[in-house]
């Protein structure tokens, strides 16, 4: 084996044959280079056997080494930077979820504190309307979001849709107003039963079986949590379901004009809704309930041993939360599936129902909870069936 990559080296040599005598081996010929055989200059010039040969396998390993580390890191850097790209994506949408959960908590206790000392809905939806146009209003001196330029034929078919949305949040706050926050939540867990009702009527799409089925246990949970409310009221529980009725007619008027080629983005069409659902808003409160935001009524009101200052200051976190929370929402939309979104929101709900009711100290008999959970399940169920409805359409 030495003899013949002593022979080897020789052959490749630029100089004159290594000498005999530098070699403890026997001597072997080697004949001289064909002038048609390739020369390699940068191989380094044998003198002696060990210097060499160690020299030059040196240098090839050490360059094999590293054209081989190189070609092993290039496809795992790119693996490891796509990864690196999936884990900020979804920790981004993970915080988002968290801080549409956390706004959503807050709004709902300092709107219900509110509406416990200032029992005007109307009053308190308009001046939550107010905070979201101040907001969108920044939002779009600040460039934080490109301002759209709304057309006659965008604001007509917006204009149903602002119009649901302003009674939808009217009514929600008229059963916040009159019972347990829980109870509300449980109620608006009926959403999808709407849902599918009025898109088989103004859309014409049939739901599967899955469908239809799921929303059994959605019916039952919210019949036995009713049954066995202690802060059931008739005024509560229909406002409730009426918000149901006009947030998924919002939904579906929304779907229609998702159609257009010329649609606005959801946050700005999030954005105009509420800016519009404002201007609605002010003279029905003042046509209803009158000015309450008047020196002469708040002085009556401090006099009877409301804390004014206190109100206001609820009244303005639960405005700056109520905006907040949507347009959170209209945000993860725009990055997600509707219908992995609706099974968001309908974790959300648990979340609001459990926060409340440690918060409130509500109390919650074991039926009640049990109609509770059961309509949950309902609501997920069917997000699960919406689900597996989509991926069948795209087989």
């Amino acid at each position: 084996m030495q003899s013949a990559v002593l022979a080897l080296a020789m052959c490749f040599s630029p100089s004159t044959p290594a000498r005999a005598t530098s070699f403890p081996l026997p001597l072997i010929s080697c004949r001289l280079r064909s002038p048609n055989f390739p020369h390699f200059p940068h191989i380094v010039p044998f003198r002696s056997f060990p210097s060499s040969i160690a020299v030059s396998c040196s240098g090839f390993s050490s360059r094999l080494q590293k054209f081989t580390r190189t070609a092993a890191s290039l496809p795992e850097s790119a693996g490891e930077t796509e990864e690196s790209a999936d884990f900020v994506n979804n920790l981004r949408l993970g915080s988002m979820f968290g801080v549409w959960y956390l706004l959503n908590i807050y709004y709902n206790i300092f709107n219900k504190q509110v509406l416990k000392a200032f029992p005007f809905p109307t009053t308190v939806t308009a001046f939550q309307f107010a905070c979201g146009t101040v907001i969108v209003s920044l939002m779009w001196a600040l460039n934080f979001h490109p301002r759209p330029n709304v057309n006659r034929s965008q604001f007509a078919a917006i204009l149903p849709l602002a119009v649901a949305h302003t009674m939808g949040n009217i009514l929600t706050n008229v059963s916040l107003g009159k019972v347990a926050v829980s109870f509300t939540h449980t109620i608006k867990a009926m959403e999808p039963f709407f849902t599918v009702l009025l898109s088989a009527f103004f859309l014409a799409e049939r739901p599967t079986f899955w469908v239809v089925l799921s929303l059994v246990p959605v019916v039952g949970g919210v019949a036995l949590a009713s049954f066995t409310e202690a802060s059931f009221n008739w005024i509560g529980f229909s406002s409730a379901m009426a918000s149901n009725l006009t947030n998924q007619s919002r939904n579906i008027f929304s779907k229609k004009l998702m159609v257009h080629k010329e649609a606005l983005d959801n946050i700005n069409l999030f954005s105009v809704i509420t800016i519009i659902s404002f201007i609605l808003l002010v003279p029905s409160a003042l046509l209803l309930e009158g000015t309450k935001f008047s020196p002469s009524y708040l002085q009556l009101a401090a006099n009877q041993g409301l804390n004014v200052s206190e109100l206001c200051i609820r009244l303005l976190l639960s405005g700056i939360c109520f905006h907040s929370y949507q347009q959170v929402s209209y945000s993860i939309l725009q990055e997600i599936s509707p219908v992995t979104h609706a099974v968001g929101n309908s974790l959300k709900r648990v979340v609001v129902i459990v926060s409340s009711v440690i918060f409130f100290q509500t109390a919650v008999s074991h039926l009640n909870a049990l109609g509770t959970g059961i309509a949950l399940m309902g609501v997920f169920l069917y997000s699960r069936a919406k689900r597996m409805n989509s991926k069948l359409k795209t087989l």
